[in-house]
């Protein structure tokens, strides 16, 4: 049996477990492989119109990894992994500008370019916040300034009016001054990739419960995680300390219904073509060891 790949991916519950040798109390064969960090951040900026469904297309490589609801439904739904059901998580969200920026309501975002990435949490979440104050035709998104690192240096460079950040980006916008027009909180579920054993899955989750539970109870102790995958020019002026816990996870089940809506609202606003979503059914498209 090969050895469970354990992944981070831009929170803190990963990271918390391994310090704290969590997996290995579960009985976890498995390796920490680290392969969003980068000097530069260079391997978050993929390009134009390349984001989280295109990475799970490509065939990503850790056992489980984790993305926006939206897009591991699609993905799970044509057969590229199942969507775990036993738990999603929730990361806080927003569009942000900068201070001197004559946008100070969502109303006035309407024709502004917004950084986001291609159908990742980012385009999902900013039309779902903004379609409730203008026509979807009035919300404009660019897709050409990368994923999410890329686009925050683009947005502390000045070189963009409005960026979707989450994660650290989202706390580190905050810190430098940047102002959250809307919050654009979104849900995050799991992708299972290839044929891990499903109790290694189970002790992989266990684990994260764990480090929920602390990051929970003192997530100032945590939060220094976030400089493990951040470029290195921010290093020196993030205070972490003064950042949130940011993605939580919720142990309770991604459910038929929720599935069935989420992916009637992506079907009604068109973000894949129709011979691209799949057949959308729940069965055959998520994995629970409940």
């Amino acid at each position: 049996m090969a050895r469970f790949v354990i992944a981070p991916h831009m929170r803190l519950h990963e990271w918390v477990a391994e310090e704290k040798g969590y997996f290995a109390d579960a009985g976890l064969d498995y390796e920490f492989r680290d392969e969003l960090r980068s000097p530069d951040g260079r391997r978050h900026d993929l390009g134009d119109r390349v984001g989280a469904y295109q990475t799970i297309e490509k065939g990503r490589t850790s056992d489980v990894s984790c993305a926006c609801h939206w897009t591991v439904n699609v993905a799970a739904s044509v057969g590229h992994g199942k969507l775990f059901a036993d738990c999603y998580s929730v990361a806080p969200a927003g569009i942000f500008v900068p201070a001197a920026s004559p946008v100070a309501s969502p109303e006035q975002l309407a024709g502004v370019p917004i950084s986001v990435g291609h159908q990742s949490g980012s385009h999902y979440s900013t039309i779902q916040a903004l379609e409730q104050y203008m026509p979807i035709a009035d919300i404009r998104l660019s897709f050409a300034d990368g994923l999410l690192f890329r686009r925050m240096e683009k947005l502390i460079d000045g070189e963009v009016p409005a960026v979707s950040l989450f994660s650290g980006p989202y706390y580190f916008a905050e810190q430098l001054g940047f102002r959250k027009v809307i919050d654009t909180t979104f849900m995050m579920v799991s992708m299972i990739t290839g044929q891990p054993d499903p109790e290694d899955v189970r002790r992989y989750f266990g684990a994260l419960r764990r480090a929920q539970r602390d990051i929970d109870l003192r997530p100032e102790l945590y939060t220094r995680h976030y400089r493990n995958e951040f470029p290195e020019r921010f290093h020196a002026v993030m205070d972490t300390r003064r950042w949130g816990p940011g993605e939580r996870l919720v142990f309770e089940p991604y459910t038929k219904g929720v599935f069935e809506q989420a992916f009637r609202w992506i079907a009604d606003r068109e973000i894949f073509p129709v011979d691209q979503m799949g057949a959308g059914r729940y069965d055959n498209a998520i994995l629970s060891l409940a």
